[in-house]
């Protein structure tokens, strides 16, 4: 019998997704895909995945220092946000009570508030207070089922307070148990003192803020549409990165057509992002890529816009698919999944099957993380998301609460959401985590964009 560091067993459903392959991301009908195990097992040693299969088989072959037993809990990877911004000193709860009461962007931006509103926080907010406000966001990652996130600056848009904004993400980063990936957003907006000079500002991203900040991030992002980056802007700042080693990303189609999906498979992007007015050669040219259409429901829920992303569409023409929360001070300020997932069923008419993929594996591939994270293949990080469910089938069904009991990190108990249902795992030795929520100002902001 081989010894491990820890047994997960009797799960009431395993939700493994290996009965696809390890890497890649899955498209058309293997988005329905999962590899259930009912009493499902997981051993894991060295924060890896040693193997799945029935509690019975595990425990037959592996023994484990410590046993948690999951009776009555679905479990499956950890899910991966790959599309989100952190890194704010501000929430912007005001805007939002002004939207809701019919006052159009123009008012709200008159009012001082937009992303602009969050700029202004950032470049107020020293260091520390900004590490600290991040961490908090990092944690509540976690208390959701979420392992692994892209993250991104974005609400600087000056060399000093980008680097202090990759900074701050970074020193969060060091104390909270959670992988990531740091996108550089300098290309967001355009401050006030270039509004007027927009090629200045670009000429300032690609010249000095990319050069400058390009060793703190993974990939560069940037705002691709009508009124914020024009296409030949959007071009300049991707060539300029790419040029830099860094991987690309784009906010893309989100709410007029510009044809960004088509520019994001140009440049050879790892995603497009939003695609709420996504072209017909928009899906056929991420069909034919490995450019990842990144779905972000929340955004057009929480703006109350009408274009949600056609996902039907986009899955049945092959393309590679996955969601998003995009948490953000401004237009979608939220971190659950489930509520993400909830949004997609109803909304763009994605199965529980293809939410799953589309949270887990599908993002993985789009951070190229997917031979690290996103299935629980052995060799994989021993990422897990236990949830009170009565079955795979529930996901977007529940909503309105957090289904998340626990989150394990790298095989470890990292968060365990206090329950109605308090299992034998919930003893002296895991630490439940509900971390102080810092009371922030309040600051009107503006209606489209984070």
């Amino acid at each position: 019998m081989q010894k491990v560091d820890r047994l997960f067993v009797h799960c009431r459903e395993l939700v493994t997704l290996t009965d696809g392959p390890a890497t890649g991301p899955r498209r058309g009908a293997a988005m329905r895909q999962l590899g259930v195990i009912a009493d499902g097992a997981v051993a894991v040693h060295d924060g890896r995945i040693v193997a799945v299969g029935t509690t019975d088989e595990i425990t037959r072959d592996y023994e484990g220092g410590e046993e948690l037993d999951l009776s009555g809990f679905v479990v499956m990877p950890g899910f991966v946000d790959c599309h989100t911004h952190p890194v704010f000193a501000r929430t912007r709860e005001a805007e939002f009570h002004m939207r809701c009461a019919g006052a159009d962007y123009m008012a709200i931006a008159a009012a001082g508030g937009g992303i602009l509103s969050s700029m202004q926080g950032v470049r107020e907010a020293d260091l520390d207070s900004l590490t600290t406000r991040t961490v908090e966001h990092l944690w509540g990652f976690l208390q959701h089922g979420i392992t692994t996130i892209e993250a991104k600056s974005g609400y600087g848009l000056s060399l000093d307070a980008e680097k202090k904004s990759l900074e701050a993400l970074a020193d969060a980063l060091g104390q909270v148990p959670i992988q990531a990936r740091r996108t550089f957003l300098g290309a967001h907006e355009f401050p006030p003192e270039y509004r007027e000079r927009r090629d200045d500002y670009v000429k300032l991203v690609c010249e000095e803020m990319l050069p400058a900040l390009a060793p703190m991030a993974d990939y560069c992002d940037v705002f691709a549409e009508p009124g914020v980056f024009d296409r030949e802007q959007s071009a300049r700042v991707l060539s300029a990165a790419k040029a830099l080693g860094l991987g690309l990303r784009v906010h893309a189609d989100e709410i007029e057509p510009m044809g960004g999906a088509e520019l994001a498979v140009e440049h050879g992007a790892l995603s497009c992002d939003h695609l709420g007015r996504i072209s017909d050669a928009g899906i056929e040219a991420l069909a034919g890529s490995d450019t990842v259409g990144v779905l972000l429901p929340g955004t057009i829920f929480f703006l109350a816009k009408p274009h949600y992303a056609p996902a039907r569409r986009m899955i049945e023409a092959g393309c590679a698919v996955a969601l998003a929360t995009d948490f953000n001070p401004g237009s979608s300020h939220t971190q659950s999944m489930s509520m993400i997932h909830t949004i997609a069923c109803t909304q763009m008419k994605m199965s529980a099957e293809e939410v799953i993929v589309a949270s887990t594996i599908n993002p993985a591939f789009s951070l190229r993380l997917d031979d690290e994270v996103g299935s629980l293949h052995p060799g994989k990080r021993a990422d897990l998301c236990v949830l009170d469910l009565p079955s795979h089938q529930a996901v977007g069904y529940a909503f309105g609460g957090n289904p998340v009991v626990m989150t394990v990190k790298d095989g470890v108990p990292a968060v365990a959401n206090v329950s109605e249902r308090e299992p034998d795992w919930f003893g002296d030795d895991l630490e439940i985590v509900d971390p102080e929520i810092v009371d922030s100002p309040v600051d009107p902001g503006g209606e489209d964009g984070a």
